[in-house]
C-alpha cells in the first residue's frame, strides 16, 4: 500500500462525488418530463417513439401494469437476442464467417445480457459476429440499463406520490431512460476512448509482425461504443475474452481511470435523484453514505491484502514489496486493480482487469462478498437504488421494533404486506446462490469444470452463482462455465436474480404508492441521519453476508488461513 495508491483512489471517488448532484439534478428533470437542454434535439425523436409503437405517454400505469409491460418487454428482448445468436452464420456483417451459437450457450447469453448481467461462458473475439455485438450484446446493454432504471423510479413515485393508484408508465421511463440519459453519455465517454486508442471498425482482424518475426492476427471490431455502454450501463459484458485486461478494451490507465468514474456515475447518481423526486435530498446522500462506507471499506481491505501478498512467497524470501501481481496488469498496479475490482462487483459491472481468483484468500473474497451483500454498493443502474430502498424498509421495521415506534420511511407507513415481500426478495439470493452451488459442488459433471481443487475449487462455483444470481457478470477465473448444466443453470440464476427480485419490488412499490403521506412526528424515527446509516450498514451486512458465512468459511476463507500457515492444496 502506497500514498499514490490511495490518492488514486481518493480522486477517482472525488471525482464521482462531484458529479453525482448534477447528473442526479438532471435525471431528475428528465425523468419528472420536464424540458432540458437535450429537449430541442431529443423532443421530436421521443415524441415519434411514441407514435410509432402506439404509446399515449400521459397514460400510466399500475404495479401489476408496469410490472407486465416490463416481463413482457424483457420476454420480447429474450427472443429477438436468441434468435440473432442462433442464426449468426446467416447474418450479415460476420467478417470472421462465425457459425451460429449453440442452444445453451445462446440461451446463456441472451438471458444473461437481458438481466444486465452480461456473464459470459465464450471468448467475444472468437465466437460472437459484429452483428451479434452490436445488435444482440450492446443493444441489450442500453435497454438492460433502461429497464433498471424504469423499476427504481417506479419504487421513487410511490414514496413521492401520497394515495395514488400509478407509478408512472415503463415505456415511458424506458424511453426517456435511454434517449436522454444513456445514449447522450455513451456517444460521448466512446468518442473519448477512441481518442484513448480504443478500435472502432467493422474490420475482423489486422495482421502484424512480432518481433520475433512471427505473424500475428489481432482481433478489432466495434470495441468503444459497446465499451461505453458496458461501464455506463453497469453491464460488463467485453467485447473481447480478457475484458478489460486485454489493450484494445483497456489501453491506458487514462482509460480505466474514465471506466471506473463511468460505472459509478449513473448508478450513485440515480440515488439523488431519489432524493430529489421523493422531496428530501437527505435521504438520498444517507443512502449514498452507506453505499460509499460498504464499498470504500471492501476496496481498502482488497488493497490491503493485494499489497501484503501471499505469504507462502514470503516465506521462501522472494521479493514482496510489489504484494502479489498474479494475474493482474503491471500497468494498473495494486491500487487500480483494487479499485476496479471492488467497484465492478459493488457495483453490477462484472468487468474485469485482473483475475480474481489470482487474488489472494481475503482478495477474493472480498469481490464475492460484495455481490452476496445485494448488489447495492451502489448496485447496477436502478438496481442498486431499489435493492437499497428493500434494506432501507428491513431497517425502519427493525428500528420500530427496537424504539417501539411504527416503521415509517419517508411518510409512508411499513407494514406487514410490504414486509412480506421485502423478505421474498431478500432471500431469492441465498437461495438461488446456495441451492445451485450445493448441487453443483456434488455433481461430478459439474465439478470437472472447477479449475482447482479444494477450497478454492468451491469458491469458483461460489463465485459463478453468486455473480449470475446478483446480476454481476464477472467469473473468479478457473471454471469452465460452456458446458449445458452450467449454460442452463447460471441462465435461470440471472431470471431469478434480475425478476424474481423485481416483481416482489414492483409490489412493494405499489402498496406503497396507495398508502396517504403522512408528516414526520415526534414518533418519527428520521432515516437521514448518521445513526439511521449505521443501522442501514448493519442490516446489509447481516442479511446480506451472515447468511453466507458457512459457504465463504469452506471456502475462501480456509483458504487465507492456509496461506497464513505456509499450506497449498
Amino acid at each position: 500500500m502506497s500514498i499514490i495508491g490511495w490518492l488514486q483512489i481518493g480522486l477517482l471517488f472525488l471525482a464521482v462525488f462531484l458529479a453525482i448532484k448534477p447528473l442526479g439534478l438532471y435525471m431528475a428533470r428528465v425523468f419528472a418530463g420536464e424540458r432540458n437542454f437535450l429537449s430541442p434535439v431529443l423532443g421530436p425523436v421521443e415524441r415519434g417513439l411514441y407514435l410509432a409503437a402506439g404509446v399515449d405517454a400521459k397514460k400510466e400505469q399500475g404495479w401489476l401494469a408496469y410490472t407486465l409491460s416490463m416481463l413482457a418487454f424483457s420476454a420480447a428482448g429474450f427472443a429477438l437476442f436468441y434468435a440473432i445468436l442462433r442464426f449468426q452464420g446467416s447474418l450479415p456483417v460476420n467478417p470472421q464467417g462465425f457459425a451460429d451459437v449453440p442452444a445453451d450457450l445462446a440461451f446463456n447469453t441472451a438471458v444473461s445480457f437481458l438481466t444486465n448481467t452480461n456473464w459470459q461462458s465464450y471468448g467475444g473475439e472468437t465466437t460472437m459476429s459484429h452483428f451479434s455485438q452490436m445488435a444482440g450484446l450492446t443493444v441489450q446493454n442500453f435497454v438492460s440499463a433502461a429497464t433498471g432504471i424504469a423499476i427504481a423510479l417506479a419504487v421513487t413515485r410511490a414514496f413521492a406520490r401520497s394515495g395514488a393508484a400509478t407509478l408512472g408508465n415503463f415505456w415511458v421511463d424506458l424511453t426517456r431512460a435511454t434517449l436522454y440519459v444513456l445514449l447522450p453519455l455513451a456517444v460521448v465517454v466512446a468518442l473519448a476512448f477512441v481518442a484513448m486508442g480504443m478500435p472502432q471498425t467493422f474490420n475482423g482482424s489486422v495482421s502484424a509482425t512480432t518481433l520475433e518475426g512471427v505473424q500475428q492476427t489481432i482481433a478489432l471490431g466495434p470495441v468503444a461504443s459497446q465499451e461505453a455502454i458496458k461501464q455506463l450501463g453497469t453491464n460488463g459484458g467485453g467485447f473481447f475474452n480478457a475484458n478489460a485486461a486485454h489493450p484494445f478494451e483497456n489501453p491506458s490507465a487514462l482509460s480505466n481511470y474514465l471506466s471506473i468514474f463511468a460505472m459509478l456515475s449513473i448508478t450513485s447518481a440515480l440515488v439523488y435523484t431519489f432524493g430529489q423526486m421523493v422531496g428530501d435530498r437527505r435521504q438520498g446522500w444517507a443512502f449514498i453514505a452507506a453505499m460509499a462506507t460498504l464499498l470504500i471499506a471492501g476496496i481498502g481491505v482488497i488493497y490491503w491484502a493485494e499489497s501484503y501478498g501471499n505469504p507462502i512467497l514470503h516465506g521462501l524470501g522472494l521479493e514482496a514489496s510489489l504484494g502479489n501481481m498474479e494475474g493482474k496488469e503491471v500497468r494498473f498496479g495494486q491500487a487500480m486493480s483494487a479499485a476496479y475490482a471492488g467497484v465492478t462487483t459493488g457495483i453490477s459491472t462484472g468487468a474485469v482487469n485482473g483475475m480474481h481468483g489470482s487474488f489472494t484468500g481475503i482478495g477474493g473474497l472480498v469481490p464475492m462478498l460484495l455481490i452476496q451483500l445485494g448488489e447495492v454498493l451502489p448496485g447496477g443502474v436502478g438496481s442498486g437504488l431499489y435493492g437499497m430502498v428493500v434494506f432501507a424498509i428491513l431497517a425502519v421495521f427493525v428500528a420500530g421494533l427496537m424504539v417501539g415506534r411504527t416503521p415509517e420511511l419517508l411518510g409512508k407507513k411499513i407494514e406487514g404486506r410490504e414486509m412480506k415481500y421485502a423478505m421474498l426478495a431478500i432471500l431469492i439470493l441465498p437461495a438461488s446462490i446456495l441451492g445451485f452451488t450445493a448441487i453443483s459442488a456434488v455433481m461430478p459433471s459439474a465439478v470437472a469444470s472447477i479449475g482447482t481443487a479444494g477450497p478454492h475449487g468451491l469458491s469458483e462455483i461460489l463465485y459463478a452463482y453468486t455473480s449470475a444470481t446478483g446480476n454481476n457478470g464477472s467469473a473468479f477465473g478457473g471454471l469452465s462455465a460452456n458446458t449445458p448444466w452450467y449454460n442452463t443453470t447460471l441462465g435461470f440464476a440471472m431470471l431469478l436474480g434480475r425478476f424474481a427480485y423485481a416483481i416482489p419490488v414492483l409490489a412493494i412499490a405499489g402498496s406503497i404508492a396507495a398508502k396517504t403521506r403522512v408528516p414526520a412526528s415526534t414518533g418519527t424515527f428520521p432515516t437521514h441521519t448518521p445513526l439511521f446509516v449505521g443501522l442501514l450498514i448493519g442490516i446489509i451486512l447481516i442479511l446480506g453476508g451472515l447468511q453466507y458465512f458457512p459457504a465463504l468459511a469452506l471456502g475462501p476463507i480456509v483458504e487465507q488461513f492456509a496461506m497464513l500457515s505456509g499450506q497449498t492444496f
